[in-house]
């Protein structure tokens, strides 16, 4: 990437393009205590010294494990640091996602995520919609989800609003409603359904932060492992001398200049990997190979 386009608009403010995704600091699952917490804290540090200055995080991540390494790493935070957080599901006592997005509920998990980052106002916090996972179950209104979080900006205790895991016309409602500034979304070069989305961000100036950046391990064949045997990418990889999953990430940049990411990762080296991402430059010919990928 040129220099110019190494930072992208997130709100009002302005994030390196490559952030950092602390999901996989949780245990197996994103359940209990990393085997390593020590090594967990290290990542975070690393990650920080090396310029990364937007951290997606979430109280259910453990739950009550992932926010507490981060402050325990991070806290104070350096100045310009983005702690971005979503609200809206919680766990059940086997690990498992469930909805939880009445707007009272909302509200008490902002608390628990300010107190357990140890912060007065959150940057960023995501609405996290179960309109996917469970179309034919009942969802809140998305005007009461919203109000609540609004509610919650006015007091000064959020900063900026985002949506996650929703479809376009939630999107297009939640613009209106709440000017939410991002849209969190699974995206990849193997799942591009959301392309429609993705065109009004671009309209709308909204910042893109897809998750399953390199797809869900849960496709047929397991994404990460289709990426790599792909012959289009790895013709692309060869061409670089990079990775295959880092062709896939650079692919994701060049699709918007506001697409933000947030790999995940428990390893520095791998950490180090996801960052170099940012000086792979994609030209035509390549960005025409990948375009013959097979979602």
């Amino acid at each position: 990437m040129t220099s110019d386009n190494t930072t992208a608009a997130l709100g009002r403010t302005t994030v390196n393009r490559i952030g950092y995704g602390a999901m996989q600091l949780a245990g197996p699952g994103v359940f209990g205590p990393p085997a390593d917490p020590e090594n967990a804290k290290a990542v975070l540090r690393h990650a920080v010294a090396s310029g990364v200055n937007h951290i997606d995080t979430a109280q259910i991540y453990g739950p009550d494990v992932v926010n507490d390494l981060i402050r325990e790493a991070l806290h104070p935070y350096p100045e310009g640091l983005v702690l971005a957080t979503k609200v809206g599901g919680a766990r059940d006592a086997q690990g498992g996602w469930l909805p939880d997005g009445e707007p009272d509920s909302l509200k008490a998990q902002v608390e628990e995520n300010l107190r357990s980052l140890g912060v007065e106002r959150l940057d960023l916090v995501n609405l996290r919609r179960f309109e996917r996972d469970f179309p034919d179950a009942h969802q809140p209104e998305l005007a009461d989800q919203l109000g609540a979080l609004t509610e919650l900006r006015d007091e000064g205790k959020i900063d900026m609003i985002g949506i996650s895991n929703a479809h376009l016309a939630t999107v297009r409602e939640a613009i209106d409603l709440a000017g939410v500034v991002c849209v969190q979304n699974a995206y990849s070069i193997l799942d591009r359904t959301d392309d429609d989305i993705l065109d009004l961000c671009r309209e709308r100036g909204l910042a893109f932060v897809p998750f399953f950046p390199l797809g869900s391990a849960f496709l047929a064949g397991g994404g990460p492992a289709r990426i790599a045997a792909d012959e289009h990418v790895g013709a692309v990889a060869r061409k670089h001398g990079v990775a295959p999953s880092q062709v896939a990430l650079a692919w994701l940049l060049a699709r918007y200049e506001r697409m933000l990411l947030i790999p995940g990762t428990g390893s520095v080296a791998h950490l180090d990997e996801n960052l170099a991402v940012g000086a792979i430059a994609l030209d035509a010919e390549d960005l025409a190979r990948l375009d013959k990928v097979q979602p």
